[in-house]
C-alpha cells in the first residue's frame, strides 16, 4: 500500500533526527527537514505526480537525490538510508526522540555524557539526579524530563491530526480500488477531527469474496499485522501508527459508521434514546424487535430517532442532542467561508518564501486578503524585525498593494509579549500597522495569576488586535500555559480585540473548549494558518476543524468577513475611529 506524503515526510524527519544524533552535517540535516516540510504541505499526492511523470526535483528543497528517495518510499514504504541509520544506532534512540522536549541535540548530549541509549537509561539518570550535571540541563529540565517519561509510559502515544489524516486518505484511496468494495470511510476520533488520535479507524462495506482484507494487511507500508479476520483487521504502519479496518454489509454501513465514529458518550446517549422509543441501536442498525428500522445511512438512524443529522465534530455528548431536539444545531463554519488569513510569515523573518510569493499563493487559494505578521526583534532565532526593518517592510507592502490584483496585503507584526506584559516594539512603529498580533514565546511556566496579568496588560496596549495561539501549547511537546481563560476572554470583549485559533498542526490553539467559551462570551475568533511557506496555507483547514469542534459558525469568525468590515474592526483595536478611516 503506497505511503502518503505525510508518511514520507515522517521518514525524512526521522532521517534528519538520526543524522543529528550522530552529529552529522548540519546542511544535510536541514535539507531533509526542509524536504519533510515540503512534502507535508504538498497539496498533491507524490505518488500521483510520479505516475504522471512529473519531476519531483522541481519542488522547493527537493533535489535529484531526495526525489529518488521519495520515489523509493512511495514504491516500497521504506528507505534504505533510514534502515541503515536505524541499524547504526541503538534501537532505543527512536523512542527517546519521541519524548516531548528531547530533540536530537539533547539525545546526542545525553549519549555522550551519560551513555543514555534508551528510555530506561534516561529514566534512571533522571531519578538519580545525573542529568542536571550535563551541560545545558538544569534541575528543572531534569524534573520535566522525568515527568515526561512518566506521562509517556502511562498513556498511549497519540498522533497529530495532520499526520494521521493524509495516511488515512491514502489508505482509503487504495481500498476503494479493491474489487467488491462499495463504500469506504474514515471513522473514530479522526473523523471527529480531534487534535490528536490514538489510532486510525477505517470502515468498508464490501461483498463476499472481496480481497479487501488481504490488500489491507499486505501493503508496502505495513510494519506488522496485529490481527486479521473476515470482518476486522489491525495493522501497524511504518512509524508506529495503528490502523483498524472493519468490513460490514452495505445495509449496516450507516449504523456502523455512526457507531465507530463515536464518541462513546454520544453513542451511549443515542442508545438510551433508542431504548426510550422501544428500539435497539448497535453497529448493525436500528431495530424494532428483529426488524431493521434504519442503518444504511447515518441520516436514516438519526431520522428514525427523531433527530437531524449531527456533524461528527459535535458528537461528544456536550449538548448536541439537546440542540438537535430543539432545532438549534449550529451551522458550522466551512473552509470556503474564510476570506482571509491574519497571521502569515515571509522570508523577512523565519518564513521560507518572499512577500510576493506568499501573496500569490494566498490568491491562488481564493483568499482576498492576508496579514503579513513577521516576528518582532525579541525572537532572535526567527530573525525578528526591529523598528527599522519593520518600517521598510511597511513601505514595501504599500508599494506592492499598488501592483497586486485580487489580493490585499495588510501590514502587521507578530510582536512578543514580554514577561511584564509590555510589547516588544515601540508604539511609534506599531501605530503605522493595520493590526498587531501579540504572542507569548517565553516564560511559559509563569504561575496562572502572573500569566493572566501578563496577557491582560498586553491587551490593554493601545495597539493590540489579536492574541495569537493564546495557550502557547505544542501538542506532544509543551503543555499549555496556565491562565484564567474566562477572565482573558471577558477582557478581550471589553477591549474589543480578538482571539486566534492557530491552525498549525502542532498548535491548534485555541482548543475546542476555548473556542466554545469565546463564542458564548462574544469574542470573535481569527482562524489563522501561521504559514511560514506557500504550502502552509493548508493549515487553515486544520483550524477550521478545531473551530467546528468548538461549535463556531461563520458569524463567530473574524476572517469570514469581507476586507472592508475586517478593516473597520481592526482599526477599532488600533484606536482609529471609523470617521478617521473614511476621511
Amino acid at each position: 500500500m503506497a505511503y502518503s506524503n505525510a508518511a514520507a515526510a515522517a521518514v525524512f524527519d526521522e532521517i534528519a533526527d538520526l543524522l543529528e544524533v550522530q552529529g552529522g552535517n548540519a546542511f544535510r540535516v536541514r535539507a531533509y527537514r526542509n524536504a519533510a516540510r515540503t512534502l507535508a504541505g504538498l497539496g498533491r499526492s507524490a505518488k500521483e505526480m510520479i505516475a504522471a511523470g512529473e519531476d519531483l526535483d522541481d519542488l522547493p528543497g527537493i533535489g535529484k537525490d531526495l526525489a529518488g528517495k521519495i520515489a523509493e518510499i512511495v514504491a516500497t514504504g521504506s528507505c534504505v538510508q533510514l534502515d541503515a541509520l536505524r541499524k547504526e544506532l541503538p534501537e532505543g534512540i527512536t523512542e527517546l526522540l519521541r519524548l516531548p522536549g528531547i530533540g536530537p541535540r539533547r539525545v546526542q548530549a545525553l549519549r555522550g555524557a551519560l551513555g543514555v541509549q534508551c528510555l530506561a537509561d534516561l529514566q534512571a539518570a533522571a531519578e538519580q539526579g545525573r542529568i542536571r550535571g550535563v551541560r545545558g540541563f538544569s534541575r528543572d529540565a531534569e524534573r520535566r524530563i522525568l515527568d515526561a517519561i512518566i506521562a509517556l509510559l502511562k498513556t498511549q502515544r497519540r498522533v497529530p491530526l495532520a499526520t494521521a489524516a493524509p495516511m488515512a486518505a491514502a489508505l482509503l484511496a487504495e481500498l476503494q480500488t479493491v474489487a467488491g468494495v462499495q463504500q469506504a470511510a474514515v471513522a473514530g476520533s479522526l473523523r471527529r477531527r480531534r487534535d490528536t488520535v490514538g489510532d486510525i479507524d477505517l470502515l468498508v462495506s464490501a461483498g463476499r469474496g472481496s480481497p479487501v482484507m488481504e490488500r489491507f494487511a499486505g501493503g508496502n507500508g505495513v510494519q506488522r499485522v496485529l490481527a486479521k479476520g473476515s470482518t476486522r483487521a489491525s495493522i501497524v504502519l511504518q512509524g508506529g501508527v495503528q490502523v483498524d479496518l472493519r468490513v460490514v454489509p452495505q445495509a449496516s454501513f450507516g449504523a456502523a459508521l455512526l457507531y465507530f465514529t463515536g464518541s462513546k458518550p454520544h453513542n451511549i446517549a443515542l442508545r438510551r434514546l433508542a431504548q426510550e422509543a422501544g428500539l435497539k441501536l448497535n453497529e448493525y442498525g436500528l431495530f424494532q424487535g428483529a426488524h431493521r428500522v434504519a442503518g444504511d445511512t447515518e441520516e436514516s438512524v438519526y431520522r428514525a430517532l427523531g433527530l437531524p443529522w449531527i456533524d461528527p465534530e459535535l458528537r461528544e455528548d456536550s449538548g448536541e442532542l439537546d440542540a438537535a431536539r430543539a432545532d438549534r444545531l449550529p451551522h458550522l463554519v466551512r473552509l470556503q467561508e474564510l476570506r482571509g488569513d491574519l497571521h502569515v510569515h515571509t522570508s523577512d523573518s523565519d518564513g521560507r518564501d518572499s512577500l510576493r510569493v506568499m501573496a500569490e499563493a494566498a490568491a491562488a487559494r481564493g483568499l482576498s486578503y492576508i496579514a503579513v505578521t513577521d516576528h518582532s526583534r525579541r525572537l532572535a532565532i526567527a530573525h525578528g524585525l526591529d523598528a527599522g526593518r519593520l518600517a521598510r517592510q511597511i513601505d514595501l507592502i504599500d508599494a506592492m498593494n499598488e501592483q497586486l490584483s485580487g489580493i490585499t496585503l495588510l501590514k502587521g507584526v507578530e510582536v512578543d509579549i514580554l514577561k511584564d506584559g509590555k510589547l516588544d516594539l515601540p508604539g511609534a512603529i506599531l501605530q503605522r500597522l493595520d493590526l498587531v498580533v501579540g504572542a507569548v514565546h517565553e516564560r511559559f511556566d509563569l504561575p496562572a495569576d502572573q500569566q493572566t496579568a501578563r496577557l491582560l496588560r498586553a491587551m490593554d496596549h493601545p495597539y493590540f488586535s489579536i492574541l495569537a495561539h493564546p495557550a502557547a501549547r505544542l501538542l506532544g511537546e509543551r503543555e499549555p500555559c496556565a491562565f484564567d481563560l474566562e477572565r482573558v476572554l471577558r477582557h478581550a470583549r471589553e477591549r474589543g480585540c480578538f482571539m486566534e485559533l492557530n491552525g498549525q498542526p502542532t498548535r491548534l490553539d485555541l482548543d475546542d473548549h476555548a473556542c466554545r467559551m469565546a463564542r458564548d462570551i462574544g469574542v470573535l475568533v481569527s482562524i489563522a494558518s501561521d504559514a511560514h511557506g506557500l504550502l502552509e496555507f493548508g493549515h487553515l483547514d486544520w483550524g477550521v476543524g478545531q473551530a467546528r469542534r468548538g461549535w463556531l459558525e461563520a458569524r463567530h469568525v473574524l476572517n469570514t468577513r469581507p476586507l472592508e468590515e475586517v478593516r473597520r474592526l481592526l482599526d477599532a483595536t488600533m484606536g482609529r475611529s471609523e470617521a478617521a478611516v473614511t476621511s
